[in-house]
């Protein structure tokens, strides 16, 4: 059983003990936490906050305690109740509201959940509003209201299909294009929230749906994470049905991937390359991803005579780099797409809807638009140190090792040669270094993260 307390918010499993779990206890004192921090930062007696969650068995408790926490500190709660990540992003501006608290742990499985902490414009919070609420949390340091003086909670449960207006609206996509191509597709929505977002999208294109795992009950039906070796069951209905597609998301519908009409994934690092490709094609502009994301994004762009720039790993970091860079569209290779026309979050609803736009245009079936597309494959690995190492000076003792190539030590160190890249980075509560690789192919990557484990090994003399 875990609890983990970071910049970004607070998660842990469902239960146990005070402090080693996410207990009703701890929930309290991290939402106190962060309804404190709000109102230091916003001067305001009554802040308003927009809180909503997946589809957890654990969901309504913890929002019940989340709220009731922000009710007796003199804050106003809008509860949207079953939503998804993006839908409380766009929720909180559309509001005027002060800031938004998200009740999911995104991929991992039923036991856990957490809260994800925005600020007024919807967005994560940054590194700094971060470490203000954990201090908050560790020292208690919480003034609740009198009695006169505590908030309300106001319940307001239209805005997934606010969402879906919204995303209709963007100026890129084109419904009726969809609607007249007849698609069909086949939704695993791990029964979640998603199981009302993304049927709700579709049937608004013009598009036959299929539901599998569409009831948002949270009794997950296999490992709510989008790969391939979870989606066997995706895979096969979409061959049955003869479906043009399979789309699968996260319980919180921010992780969007493809599958084709063969039953084959398009590749969750290509869900945002697709994406991109379609955008750069209607608006010149540049893109962003983080530092261990694809490099075909790289390559699109530039076919686009856009530039592209990589981030620090996390959602934080890819938004900064992308209004610093007036970056068109953006996001992580997880699947998540961030389209600054809509808002700065990861959202698979505007994924599926610049996706099968750009499908209907291009008048192909999902596994040609792959094959367009060029193929990189990746390795994800880990080397175990020990905890005497200084896993800093090995890392910068690689860098040197490869000082003549292209090097980021934005977030660890990332070394791009001409044909394949590798991306080392720490873990900040354990000594593992993590690293990814990507080459032309499985071979080669797997390849090169085995001569970087060797090399790592002697650089550590180990």
């Amino acid at each position: 059983m875990t609890l983990i307390k970071s910049i970004s918010g607070i998660r842990g499993t469902i239960g146990g003990t005070v402090g080693d779990n996410l207990t009703p206890i701890d929930a309290v004192k991290f939402a106190s936490a962060y309804g404190s921090w709000l109102k230091n930062e916003t001067k305001v007696n009554h802040p308003t906050v927009v809180v909503g969650r997946d589809a957890r068995i654990s969901g309504l408790m913890i929002q019940q305690l989340v709220m009731n926490s922000l009710v007796g500190l003199g804050i106003h709660v809008i509860d949207v109740g079953l939503s998804t990540t993006p839908t409380v992003e766009i929720a909180v501006p559309l509001e005027d509201a002060d800031g938004g608290i998200i009740l999911t742990a995104s991929h991992n499985p039923k036991q856990w959940n957490a809260l994800k902490l925005l600020n007024s414009k919807g967005e994560f919070l940054n590194g700094e509003d971060g470490k203000k609420i954990l201090d908050i949390a560790e020292n208690d340091d919480y003034v609740f209201a009198d009695v006169d003086d505590l908030g309300s909670i106001t319940v307001n449960d239209t805005y997934i299909d606010k969402h879906i207006e919204e995303v209709l609206n963007l100026s890129l996509v084109d419904a009726e294009l969809v609607k007249q191509s007849g698609f069909k597709v086949v939704v695993d929505a791990v029964n979640s929230t998603g199981g009302i977002a993304i049927p709700g999208l579709l049937k608004k294109m013009g598009v036959e749906v299929v539901e599998l795992y569409c009831e948002p009950n949270g009794h997950f039906p296999h490992n709510p994470e989008p790969l391939k070796e979870h989606l066997t069951d995706l895979s096969e209905l979409v061959v049955k049905e003869k479906a043009d597609l399979g789309i699968v998301v996260d319980p919180d519908v921010d992780r969007l991937a493809f599958m084709s009409e063969e039953g084959e994934m398009f590749g969750e690092e290509y869900t945002l390359v697709a994406c991109a490709d379609f955008v750069l094609g209607k608006t010149s502009g540049n893109t962003v991803s983080n530092l261990s994301s694809s490099r075909a994004l790289r390559d699109v762009t530039e076919k686009h005579n856009g530039i592209y720039q990589a981030s620090a790993v996390g959602e934080v970091n890819v938004v900064e780099l992308m209004k610093s860079n007036n970056a068109v569209i953006g996001g992580e290779g997880n699947g998540g797409i961030i389209y600054p026309e809509s808002h700065y979050g990861r959202d698979s609803l505007v994924g599926v809807a610049l996706f099968l736009t750009h499908l209907a245009e291009k008048k192909c079936s999902v596994s040609a638009l792959r094959d367009s597309y060029p193929s990189y494959y990746m390795s994800k690995n880990k080397i175990q140190l020990t905890p005497d190492l200084d896993v800093d000076a090995i890392l910068d003792g690689f860098h040197k090792k490869y000082v003549a190539e292209e090097v980021s030590v934005i977030d660890g160190v990332k070394v791009d040669f001409a044909d394949c890249w590798a991306h080392l980075r720490k873990s900040n509560t354990e000594p593992i270094i993590r690293i990814y690789t990507e080459a032309l192919s499985q071979e080669k990557a797997d390849q090169l993260a085995e001569d970087t484990i060797v090399t790592l090994k002697e650089i550590a003399g180990i």
